[in-house]
């Protein structure tokens, strides 16, 4: 299918502009004239989640190829599936096409993380990595190490109801008579034991939950997404093309049914709690949970990474740096030849301490010091 590239031109060169995170503006790389961007002041909005699925459960998912004609230097090019921003490949100006999917990102947090700042955050990250591979640290000399995307996430909010049935354990001592060596003799104590007494116990839990984000991208892992959270919701802006500009951006490829059953995950952990503190005593086994979801409803969202990848072996490593907070998650290779290298020298450095000791020759060094100083 063919599309059209979107982008935004400078009123004074007519140049490109791109968004920039150090202003919140779209600025133009030549005369760096910049352009205010608009912030809608409408709610964030959130949508009723069963409609939605309901709805969507009647359509087909279809993966479409986008051919992209660039509006600058006439150039086609293909999007990758799902993507709708990205950057002409012949002449680096931003393109952003149309959606294809039924549900579309109706806001956004912006990139505040400058990609200046997160090479340096990154490079940080990587110099404090012991045994990293020298090749890991030369790989952050160029300027084009990481990727600013705008990645797909889902945002759920529910009421739950939550009925246990489990078991309260209550601490209680006993005094029991124990035989001790002490001395090389034999002796009897006293001594106070820890016994639990469980009881059945029964309940129900009430806990409502606000924007549990939930990864919608399969471009990443799904632990290297939920281990950038948090994120601060309370920064969404009403969606922009304008804050595209200049960077990749894709939609969803986690359904929002799916999505919602990662969310349930997330939701028992915080529901187990607050059944253990209303069974209270001092243990807690949780043997059974129901749990009904009501008034759920949902949001389409865009929020910020930096991304970069790195080969050392036969294996790729993914890294991910959150462009609101800074955070930065991923895998980091290990140099086995520097770990070799280190384990033998620690080796060398006891063994010549050991041998020394055998010999007498530490002896005779100490001796010669205590001796310096007794003078």
């Amino acid at each position: 299918m063919q599309f059209t590239a979107i982008n935004f031109t400078c009123p004074s060169c007519g140049a490109p502009q791109k968004f920039s995170p150090a202003t919140g503006k779209l600025v133009c790389e030549f005369c760096h004239t910049q352009t205010d961007i608009n912030v809608s002041q409408d709610n964030i909005r959130e949508y009723e989640f069963t409609e939605a699925v309901a709805t969507l459960n009647t359509q087909k998912n279809q993966i479409i190829e986008k051919n992209v004609k660039c509006k600058k230097c006439g150039g086609s090019f293909t999007l990758t599936p799902y993507s709708f921003s990205s950057n002409c490949p012949y002449c680096n100006t931003p393109a952003i096409t149309d959606f294809i999917k039924d549900i579309t990102p109706k806001s956004l947090i912006p990139f505040t993380l400058t990609h200046k700042e997160a090479q340096a955050l990154f490079k940080k990250w990587v110099g404090s990595r012991w045994f990293a591979p020298n090749a890991f640290k030369k790989y952050l000399d160029g300027d084009n190490t990481l990727t600013g995307y705008y990645l797909p996430y889902w945002t759920y909010d529910s009421d739950t109801t939550s009925f246990y049935r489990g078991l309260r354990g209550d601490v209680y001592y006993v005094t029991v008579t124990k035989t001790i060596v002490q001395n090389g003799r034999q002796r009897q104590v006293r001594v106070q034991e820890p016994r639990i007494n469980w009881t059945p116990v029964s309940g129900t839990v009430y806990v409502s939950f606000d924007d549990v984000t939930i990864g919608a991208s399969k471009t990443i892992s799904r632990a290297i997404l939920d281990s950038l959270e948090p994120w601060d919701t309370s920064k969404l802006v009403t969606f922009n093309e304008k804050y595209l500009s200049g960077f990749e951006a894709e939609e969803y490829t986690v359904g929002l049914d799916n999505g919602f059953e990662f969310a349930k995950v997330k939701m028992a952990y915080k529901i187990d709690q607050n059944i253990r503190y209303d069974i209270g005593g001092d243990q807690q086994q949780v043997q059974q949970v129901q749990t009904q979801y009501e008034n759920v409803s949902y949001k389409n969202v865009l929020f910020p990474v930096w991304t970069a990848s790195f080969h050392w072996g036969d294996k790729e490593y993914h890294y991910a740096i959150n462009a609101q907070t800074g955070k930065i998650v991923g895998e980091r290779p290990y140099s086995y030849v520097k770990i070799i290298f280190t384990v033998l020298t620690l080796l060398g450095i006891v063994g010549g301490f050991l041998y020394m000791n055998e010999t007498g020759v530490l002896q005779e060094l100490i001796g010669r010091s205590a001796t310096h100083y007794l003078r």
